[in-house]
């Protein structure tokens, strides 16, 4: 099966192949899909700077792809990673790490 990128962007969530944690959450255009498929480390599309990016290219922290799983739609892809550190800008191993505050509890 092929990703449908009729709507350009596919949401993409990436997590740890051996712990299954979800790391981090991003955006891929056909261009960093094809980039990933070649190089077999995570590219994606960066919304904000509108350019693609290699995950580790400034960090260090790079992604070997170990799986690559798409949604019953063909328009979300779920990638399973080997990471070389942590996923987040911030330092952190994941991208979520912010508990929400909730009314009443």
């Amino acid at each position: 099966m092929k990703p449908d990128f009729s709507k350009e962007l596919l949401t993409t969530v990436v997590v740890d192949a051996k712990t299954k944690d979800v790391l981090m959450v991003a955006w891929m255009n056909e261009e960093s899909y094809n980039r990933t498929l070649k190089s077999g480390q995570t590219w994606f599309w960066s919304r904000s700077r509108k350019e693609l990016w290699h995950k580790g290219e400034t960090s260090g922290n790079f992604q070997d792809v170990v799986e690559l799983i798409l949604d019953c739609d063909l328009d979300t892809l779920l990638i399973k990673v080997n990471p070389h550190g942590p996923a987040c800008h911030t330092g952190h191993r994941s991208c979520f790490f912010q508990n929400v505050e909730q009314e009443g509890k």
